[in-house]
């Protein structure tokens, strides 16, 4: 009970040298922007990422009870992870680039970027699903070649 009292009284030391660093490092105007912009992130988050998810998952789910649609499924949900990863890693980049800001810390094209790994990604996705595909189909035939001879 000790070790968890002290644990807690640490946490909270922690988190209140947090507030304080955050008060005396970050102007006013940008105090009073941020319950804002986590109020959008939140809206965001809550009324178009997550129905995007739960239905992109239920239409995988609903593709994948098909017939012999369970051994390639893999490929597909993978490939969303990745997916999914990549642009949630790279809307700060994303969102930043169209600002005006200093060419020396983004001098890139993110978006363009962006595009052909997501492009990359989806392409190597589908290579894998139709070699799992071909796997399946080649490993059923020789199988049931087996069943020719009367056995």
């Amino acid at each position: 009970m000790k070790l968890r009292a002290s644990l807690a009284a640490v946490g909270i030391g922690v988190g209140l040298w947090g507030l304080w660093l955050l008060l005396h490092t970050v102007q006013v105007q940008a105090l009073i922007r941020l319950p804002l912009w986590l109020a959008g992130a939140v809206l965001a988050d809550d009324f178009f990422l997550v129905p995007l998810t739960v239905g992109t998952g239920w239409l995988v789910t609903r593709w994948s009870a098909g017939p012999d649609h369970h051994r390639t499924i893999s490929a597909v949900r993978t490939t969303l992870l990745y997916v999914g990863l990549t642009t949630l890693i790279a809307i700060p980049l994303l969102l930043r680039q169209g600002k005006g800001v200093n060419p020396t810390v983004l001098p890139r094209d993110y978006l363009r970027d962006w595009l052909l790994l997501e492009a990359t990604i989806v392409v190597a996705g589908a290579v894998w699903f139709v070699v799992q595909r071909s796997r399946f189909t080649f490993k059923r035939s020789r199988a049931s070649s087996g069943d020719i001879g009367g056995r």
